[in-house]
C-alpha cells in the first residue's frame, strides 16, 4: 500500500507581472520594456516593506491527500479556501492511512501493549486496520435503527487520526506566504511540513516560472 501524502497542482492564476501590475494601479499600468525590468525589484520591495494586498492577485490550487491530522494543519489557514472529502457525507470505503516512515524499527518494550507487528510501524498499520473493520461494522449495523445519515456521521468515530481523504484547497499568494512561513519550518509537523515543501516545490516548477520574483521575496 502507498500510504504517502501527495500534493498535485491542479492549476494558478496570475504572475509577477499580475502582481506588479496590481501594485502600479495607483499610477499606471501601462506596460514599457523599463517598467518590465524593474518588475523584480517592484516585487521584493512590495513584500520587504509590507505592501502585501498586490500578492492576493496571485493565486495556486492544489489537490491533496493526506492524513487527518494535518488536514487540521490546513483547516487552521484560514485565509485559505479548502473543501475536502467528508465522512458525514459519505461512507469512505477506500480505507487509506498514513504510516509515518521513522516510526519503522522501533520497537515496543516488552510491557507495551501487543496490537500485532514487530515495531510501532507494524502496531499502528493493525490498529488502523481495526479501526477501519469496525467503521463499516458499525455504519451497517447503525444505520436500520439510526438512518444512513446518522450511522455515516457517528461511525466515524472509529477513524483515526492517520486516516487519509482528499483535500482541495487554494491560496492567494500573500497567504500562501504565511502558509510557508508556518508550515514548511523546521518547527511545524513532519508531515505537514513534507506537504508545504512539495507546494513550494510544484509552485516553483511552473513552466515559465510565473511566481520567480514572489518566490525570491519570499526567501523561496
Amino acid at each position: 500500500m502507498n500510504n504517502n501524502n501527495s500534493v498535485s497542482l491542479i492549476g494558478y492564476y496570475g504572475s509577477d507581472e499580475i502582481i506588479a501590475c496590481s501594485a502600479w494601479t495607483s499610477t499606471s499600468r501601462n506596460l514599457s520594456e523599463d517598467k518590465k525590468n524593474r518588475i523584480p525589484a517592484l516585487i521584493n520591495m512590495l513584500w520587504r516593506d509590507g505592501h502585501e494586498t498586490p500578492f492576493e492577485k496571485g493565486m495556486v490550487h492544489f489537490l491533496v491527500d493526506t492524513e487527518i491530522a494535518s488536514h487540521i494543519h490546513l483547516l487552521k489557514h484560514r485565509i485559505s479556501s479548502m473543501n475536502a472529502e467528508s465522512a458525514r457525507y459519505k461512507e469512505l470505503k477506500e480505507d487509506k492511512f498514513y504510516i509515518p516512515d521513522d516510526w519503522k524499527g522501533i520497537c515496543p518494550d516488552e510491557n507495551s501493549i501487543k496490537t500485532g507487528g514487530r515495531d510501532w510501524a507494524e502496531m499502528l498499520e493493525a490498529y488502523t486496520k481495526t479501526g477501519n473493520e469496525l467503521y463499516h461494522q458499525c455504519l451497517k449495523d447503525l444505520e436500520p435503527t439510526l438512518g444512513r445519515k446518522r450511522a455515516k456521521e457517528s461511525a466515524r468515530f472509529f477513524k483515526t487520526y492517520n486516516s487519509q481523504i482528499q483535500a482541495d484547497i487554494s491560496f492567494n499568494m500573500r497567504s500562501f506566504a504565511n502558509f510557508l512561513k508556518l508550515r514548511n519550518s523546521e518547527h511545524a509537523q513532519k508531515e505537514i511540513r513534507e506537504i508545504a515543501a512539495q507546494m513550494l516545490q510544484l509552485v516553483s516548477e511552473i513552466e515559465g516560472n510565473p511566481f520567480e520574483h514572489t518566490l525570491k521575496a519570499f526567501n523561496y
